[in-house]
């Protein structure tokens, strides 16, 4: 079993908090996750329908089955569990890691926990894996293509599965629709909300136009934010905010919007092979949505928050990703293979502005060397995400 890197920043929490939140998107290995964290724990599911029934009819008895405490997976499918998980903490002298909660919705899981565990739950979220994680159980390609065409969802690198990509993922989007996205939206409307990410594919990596997006998906702008805010929630796609501290009054003030995994953006592109996605004219977006998952990673992976942004005026200066972590990291992604000192132009006139001399600019780019150029970090793929190291 490939190690995961959160497994350090879980039992931090638990070490804490009598309860944890493991949210994320599905198939990301949560459940995974939380056996092999805690080996000895009872586990229990709530796709189980018996223990779906048995914990909504009496959550109180259900609870107290477990006096040791337990993980539970998909817990949001029972709302009357968290009152009882509440009382049974309060009733007792505090146990930190009591209770371990996944979901596949973050936000049924986190609403629930926040409206019965203020101040007795932390949060954790898994994405798929990493390119650190696939490197240290020796699992990296020589070329990066083919992983990010293929993504990182963990059954898609399983050897004892045996998955087709396309076959994985049209059954990964047909789930999602089904579990997750069924009951938020009109039922009618499933098919134009199939379109609707589809279309969304087209817009990774550019700045958000909700206009643009219901145009060509033939809803209304208000249906569009409701429905983007679906897909957040479901670990499908993220925003990148604007950094809008005090550099000028022409920046612009639009996030930018991302998928998640690389492969399913790849395959909702229709790209039927690596060299399709060589021959791309999404190539580039497609590569920053890798790269800023990698970064997202890096962060999620620890339980922190992502402080990750992005930098454009209206004089089309732009940086790729600002990273404000120890320090600031303004970062050029790039999808060629030899690293040039135009690539850093951009983030150094960005740190000139933003004048800081802590602040340092880098290049992510998809060749095998990392080196520093001119004070610039140029950082080949296999270390993305963890290039402070």
């Amino acid at each position: 079993m490939i190690e995961r890197t959160a497994k350090e920043a879980l039992l931090r929490l638990a070490a804490q908090f009598p309860v944890v939140g493991v949210t994320g998107p599905r198939q990301s290995g949560k459940s995974t996750l939380a056996k092999a964290t805690f080996p000895d724990k009872r586990y229990v599911t709530f796709d189980d329908r018996t223990m779906r029934e048995l914990a909504s009819s009496n959550p109180a008895d259900f609870i107290m089955a477990f006096p040791n405490g337990a993980i539970i997976d998909e817990a949001q499918k029972v709302p009357e569990i968290f009152d009882a998980i509440k009382l049974e903490v309060d009733r007792h002298p505090p146990v930190p890691g009591k209770f371990i909660l996944t979901g596949s919705s973050q936000f049924r899981l986190r609403t629930n926990m926040t409206d019965s565990m203020s101040g007795r739950a932390a949060f954790l979220k898994l994405l798929p894996f990493s390119i650190r994680e696939l490197g240290e159980a020796d699992l990296l390609p020589e070329t990066p293509y083919g992983l990010i065409f293929s993504g990182l969802y963990p059954p898609l690198h399983d050897p004892s599965r045996n998955f087709l990509r396309e076959d994985w993922f049209e059954n990964y989007v047909e789930t999602t629709l089904d579990l997750d996205i069924r009951d938020q939206i009109n039922p009618g409307n499933l098919s134009v909300f199939k379109r609707f990410i589809q279309i969304c594919a087209l817009h990774s990596g550019q700045l958000l136009s909700m206009d643009s997006i219901a145009r060509e998906t033939g809803v209304s702008a208000p249906t569009i934010k409701a429905w983007l805010s679906i897909l957040e929630a479901s670990f499908i796609i993220h925003f990148l905010e604007p950094d809008t501290r005090n550099l000028g009054k022409n920046i612009v003030k639009t996030p930018k919007l991302y998928f998640v995994d690389s492969g399913l953006l790849c395959y909702l592109l229709r790209l039927e092979t690596k060299e399709d996605l060589l021959l791309s004219r999404y190539k580039g977006a497609i590569v920053e949505t890798f790269a800023v998952a990698e970064l997202l990673k890096f962060r999620l992976n620890r339980a922190r928050k992502a402080n990750l942004t992005f930098f454009r005026d209206t004089s089309g200066l732009e940086v790729d990703t600002i990273a404000d972590w120890n320090r600031t990291f303004a970062i050029e992604i790039k999808s060629s293979i030899a690293p040039g000192s135009k690539m850093s132009v951009n983030s150094k006139k960005y740190l000139k502005m933003l004048n800081d001399e802590n602040a340092k600019t880098v290049v992510f780019y998809l060749g095998d060397v990392n080196m520093e150029i001119n004070g610039t970090a140029y950082v080949g793929w296999r270390a993305w995400g963890e290039f402070l190291k």
